[in-house]
């Protein structure tokens, strides 16, 4: 049974840092292929960024490129979402997901259809 739990959001105001976490169990994490998405109430759930965790590539949204950073721990089946120069526009649920298979690659596609596996998430907040 694939399990995917988040943890570390809280409240931070704008400009600050926050590291996410998602613990993953029952699922092929070294090999893997995953991503962090985040949903404000009554829009649309966006992707933040996905990584092939064999090599370590990863893709950023736009919106977030140059302040995120994907990374993962192997030895503790981890993933996180370091956030940096937070903006008031980065308040959000975040949530990690995980994806069964890739054709076409891992990266060609981070949308969030293409994730099976999904966790309930953890609130970030960032105050102006």
């Amino acid at each position: 049974q694939v399990q995917l739990v988040e943890s570390g959001g809280g409240s931070v105001q704008a400009g600050g840092s926050l590291r996410l976490s998602c613990a993953v169990s029952g699922y092929g994490f070294s090999s893997g292929c995953m991503g962090w998405f985040r949903q404000v109430p009554g829009k649309e759930r966006e992707a933040v960024g996905g990584t092939y965790i064999g090599s370590g590539s990863t893709v950023y949204a736009d919106s977030v490129k140059g302040r995120f950073t994907i990374s993962q721990d192997n030895a503790k089946n981890t993933l996180y979402l370091q956030m940096s120069n937070l903006k008031p526009e980065d308040t959000a649920m975040y949530m990690c997901a995980a994806k069964t298979f890739w054709p076409g690659g891992c990266l060609a596609d981070i949308s969030p259809r293409r994730f099976l596996f999904w966790g309930h998430g953890t609130q970030v907040t960032v105050s102006s």
